[in-house]
C-alpha cells in the first residue's frame, strides 16, 4: 500500500495528530471564557492567579493549534486512491476552512490575546496597590472596557471552531 494512500497506516497516523491538536489545541482554549468568569469572581491575587494560569496554558495551546491546518493539508495530499486525489484544495470545506481557520487566528492575535495580556497587566497592578481608598481604582473603566471587547471575540472564535469542525465532518463540496 503506498505511503500516500487515504488508507494507508501514514495517512491514519497524521489524521491521529490532525485530531489530537483539535482536541488538545482547541479544547484547551474553547472553555476560556469560564477562567475569565472565576478570575472575575474571584477578583485581587487569586483572580489574577486564575487569568495567569489561563494565559499560561493558552500560550502552550497556541503552538498544538498551529499544527492543526499542517497535518490538515498533510491529509489532503496523502488523500488518494488508486493514483485518484480523493481531497482537493478546491472542494469547499477544505478551503473554507482554511480561511476561517486564518480568519480566527488574526482575531486571536489581533484582538483577544492583546486584550487579555492588558487586562493581566491592570489585574496585577491592582493587586499590587491593594484595596483601593474609596471609589473604583483607576483601572477599573480601561478593564472593564477590555471584558466587554473580549467576550464577544471569545464567542466568535467558539463559533468559528464549531463550523469549521461542521465542516470537517460534513464535507460540503465534496
Amino acid at each position: 500500500m503506498p505511503i500516500a494512500a487515504i488508507n494507508s497506516d501514514a495517512y491514519k497516523l497524521v489524521l491521529v495528530l490532525h485530531i489530537l491538536a483539535v482536541i488538545v489545541g482547541l479544547g484547551t482554549v474553547f472553555l476560556n471564557a469560564i477562567y475569565g468568569m472565576q478570575a472575575k469572581a474571584r477578583r485581587g491575587p487569586d483572580g489574577l492567579a486564575i487569568a495567569q494560569a489561563n494565559l499560561k496554558v493558552t500560550e502552550i495551546a497556541q503552538y498544538v493549534i498551529y499544527a492543526i491546518p499542517v497535518f490538515g493539508i498533510a491529509l489532503v495530499f496523502m488523500s488518494k486512491t488508486d493514483g485518484i486525489e480523493i481531497y482537493k484544495f478546491d472542494q469547499t470545506w477544505v478551503w473554507l476552512s482554511l480561511v476561517l481557520y486564518i480568519g480566527a487566528l488574526g482575531l486571536s492575535h489581533g484582538i483577544l490575546l492583546p486584550s487579555v495580556k492588558r487586562l493581566q497587566v491592570l489585574m496585577a497592578e491592582l493587586v499590587a496597590a491593594g484595596p483601593p481608598a474609596g471609589g473604583p481604582p483607576p483601572q477599573a473603566a480601561e478593564m472593564e472596557q477590555l471584558g466587554k471587547r473580549i467576550a464577544p471575540v471569545g464567542a466568535i472564535l467558539n463559533i468559528l471552531v464549531i463550523v469549521i469542525v461542521g465542516l470537517m465532518v460534513f464535507k460540503p463540496g465534496y
